[in-house]
């Protein structure tokens, strides 16, 4: 590691040494955050792991419900469509014998 230099007012180092400092504080700052909601330890990847399975979960759960929404729906309309052609040949019926 070069040791940095100021000029002008500014440190200067290499981009290297400069790059490997970022590298390092931004794990720190991932380990500091994962330890702040509960995610450290041997066990943190486990963690992980199952709360992407509980979104999926979710999610497919959500998608399922618009799918059988959709599918109420539809099936409503098609009943009631249904049952108004029924009913119109059943009066068209009653019609056509009474006279």
């Amino acid at each position: 590691m070069t040791p940095p230099h100021k000029d002008a007012g500014f440190v200067r180092m290499p981009e290297e040494d400069f790059e490997a400092i970022l590298a390092r504080a931004a794990e720190k700052g991932a380990r500091k955050a994962l330890a702040d909601v509960g995610l450290e330890g041997p066990e943190a990847a486990i963690d992980i792991r199952d709360l992407r399975t509980l979104l999926a979960s979710l999610r497919m759960a959500r998608r399922t419900a618009w799918q059988t929404a959709v599918r109420l729906v539809t099936t409503g309309l098609l009943l009631a469509l249904i049952a108004g052609v029924a009913v119109k040949r059943w009066q068209d019926r009653l019609r056509g014998q009474g006279t």
